[in-house]
């Protein structure tokens, strides 16, 4: 349920003065109004202005809000009417006003030079719009607005206005956005429906792609005025109504241990976690994040400029918007193809060498010394490329395609955000048109082991392990669950839905599932850091070079779910390496993402914080899956 409580302080009752009273000041004194004529009966009139709505609320799948609207005070200069001052009159009055604003307050009030927020602008303002208060500073702090009331100044007034909010700060802030304003300050002659104060429109996330729903309906604020153009009335005629509340899919508390999880050890990254029985997004961290609440009202040039030359680049979402090779990680969906096509048994046994002669170069693996001979499972669980080698050009490149596409890799998830990377599974077509030639024995090595043009996003992998982990049903990943009017009522609704089935043979589905939990549990597996106490954990690491060979980085990988058995969860961590140096792999910096995640999911300890201390297994390395670098695709023999 959508909490309220905020509700009674987002509409501004009838009662609530909007440009407050406007007594003639003592100085500098107005001249005597001369007795209206026929000239100056057109000073009679009644202005219809709009009173721009609260946008509704964005909030997680247990009503706990993540975009707010709140009544913000700007302080004002309410001239006194009829507007009879001249020039000199009205620089005067705004200069004492704004001194006097300034030692009620304790502060300076940065004015510009000239434009709108100066004295200039001040007298612009009061030939064009003087019935209207000329805002002097914006959104006050608490305090502040104390001294303002206590001061009970005639001419200066605390104007109310809506100011979009971000309780939670930066959490979730690429997935939320933010609202600016929808243009500057208005300077020119007053008209009828103009609005009060910019309107804020959505400038990225779910504020912008539910803009209409989010926005509400103007009011409208009626100001009327005699003969003489002395101020007779004002009032709301038409309160504002809220917008409409935007329930998500995301889960604050998954978010946020995503989120904390990547700031104690990632530099830049991504964690996204979703529920593989209905495809919900639980949690789409990005690293390093934004906090929309500097966006609000008007991020300044100099805090702009500072994100976007940010070499980390914080403005981008890199959990749906960014893609990398998967590396290792696509092995899981090799040998889905490879057990489900009939043409590998799940017994059968493949050598694994060093190194493996394709064409006239050599595709190594990551150790230096062979495995021997080993089935799916052992050669997933070591992570062998030789042994995926050698199955990828088995079994062909159509079988691994089909089975990549049909979990979603290659194509956009279908969230409601806007430039969500499609990713990339490299076809014969694709091939065609950008190297005039179809896929060879050396381009189904390098998409055997997720590299070459292979590229994922972080959100489209931990949609393909929640197909894996649920056994074949490929749920609409789903990231808003319904769209709410401010009494609750349902106004649309994104349900649960299947988009497609994979038929997976029991015996394929529980091998995929064994050797999973084996990279996690093995002595010879790559992820003992995702491990979790009474858990069984389903993953594989990935380790990728990623990034124009100029500034090569590594890409670095730990996906699955869990638990094994009944998954709650499906997930992917993604790190960002500065370079592509080899103290960077899945099974160190990535399981532990996740594992830390878990451990707090499930409320259970570490094992080794338990009873006697118990050391982990080492696996033969601490990843199994050195990067191997792209070989260039290569003519058969």
């Amino acid at each position: 349920m959508i909490c309220r409580a905020v509700l009674s302080s987002l509409i501004l009752a009838s009662a609530v003065p909007l440009f407050g009273q406007n007594p003639v000041p003592a100085a500098p004194a107005a001249p005597a109004a001369p007795a209206p004529t026929w000239e100056t009966q057109k000073q009679a009139r009644t202005y219809l202005l709009g009173i721009p709505a609260p946008r509704g609320q964005i909030v997680d799948r247990n009503g706990s809000p993540l975009a707010q609207s709140r009544v913000s005070y700007n302080l004002a200069i309410a001239f006194p009417t009829p507007l009879n001052f001249s020039d000199h009159d009205v620089i005067n009055f705004a200069k004492d006003q704004i001194v006097r604003a300034q030692v009620i307050l304790g502060r300076q009030i940065p004015l510009s030079a000239n434009g709108a927020n100066s004295i200039e602008g001040a007298l612009k303002h009061y030939k064009n719009r003087g019935i209207i208060p000329y805002v002097i500073a914006q959104d006050l702090r608490p305090a502040e607005l104390e001294l303002i009331k206590r001061a009970k100044s005639e001419n200066l007034i605390l104007q109310p206005v809506y100011q979009r909010f971000y309780p939670n700060g930066s959490m979730a802030g690429h997935v939320i956005g933010y609202a600016g304003r929808t243009g500057r300050r208005q300077d020119g002659p007053l008209e009828n429906n103009e609005l009060l104060w910019p309107d804020a429109e959505g400038r990225e996330g779910l504020e912008q792609t539910f803009n209409d729903q989010l926005q509400g309906k103007l009011g409208q604020y009626n100001i009327s005025f005699d003969a003489t153009g002395k101020k007779a009335s004002e009032q709301i005629s038409i309160p504002p109504q809220p917008g409409y509340n935007v329930v998500t899919t995301l889960d604050a508390r998954v978010q946020r241990l995503c989120e904390e999880s990547l700031a104690k050890s990632c530099r830049r990254g991504a964690i996204v976690i979703l529920d593989p029985n209905t495809g919900d997004i639980l949690g789409l961290a990005s690293w390093p994040t934004i906090n929309p609440n500097a966006f609000i009202p008007k991020i300044s040039d100099e805090a702009y400029k500072a994100l976007n030359d940010d070499k980390d680049i914080p403005l981008y979402p890199r959990a749906f918007r960014a893609s990398y090779p998967p590396g290792s990680t696509f092995k899981v969906f090799v040998g889905m193809a490879a057990l489900q096509s009939g043409k590998v048994k799940i017994d059968d046994e493949y050598n694994c060498p060093a190194s493996l002669e394709i064409g006239n170069l050599s595709f190594r693996n990551w150790k230096r010394d062979g495995s021997g001979s080993l089935n799916f499972a052992d050669a997933l669980t070591q992570s062998c490329n030789t042994w995926f080698y050698q199955v990828g050009m088995k079994i062909g490149s159509r079988p691994i395609i089909d089975y990549a596409q049909k979990v979603g890799l290659g194509m956009k998830t279908g969230i409601p955000l806007n430039a969500e990377t499609e990713g990339r599974i490299p076809t014969d077509e694709y091939m065609l048109k950008n190297y005039k030639r179809r896929l060879l024995n050396g381009d189904v090595a390098n998409l055997s082991i997720g590299q070459g043009d292979t590229l994922v996003s972080p959100l489209q992998m931990a949609q393909a392990m929640g197909v894996v982990g649920n056994g074949g049903t490929f749920y609409q990943t789903r990231l808003v669950q319904q769209v709410q009017s401010i009494d609750g009522q349902i106004v649309t609704a994104y349900d649960v839905r299947v988009r497609g089935q994979i038929e997976l043979d029991k015996e394929v589905l529980a091998e995929l599932h064994k050797a999973m939990v084996q990279v996690v549990e093995s002595g010879a597996g790559t992820a003992h850091k995702a491990q979790v106490s009474g858990v069984h954990v389903a993953g594989k690491t990935g380790t990728a070079q990623w990034g124009p060979k100029s500034h090569e980085r590594t890409a670095a990988w730990f996906a699955g779910f869990a638990p094994a058995d009944k998954p709650k969860y499906a997930f992917a961590a993604l790190y960002e390496s500065d370079s592509a140096g080899s103290d960077v792999h899945g099974g160190t910096v990535s399981a532990p993402l996740i594992g830390r995640v878990l451990r707090e999911l499930f409320k259970e300890e570490p094992k080794e914080s338990k009873g006697k201390t118990r050391k982990r297994r080492k696996a033969v390395v601490d990843e199994e899956d050195v990067p191997v670098r792209r070989a260039e695709p290569v003519q058969p023999n």
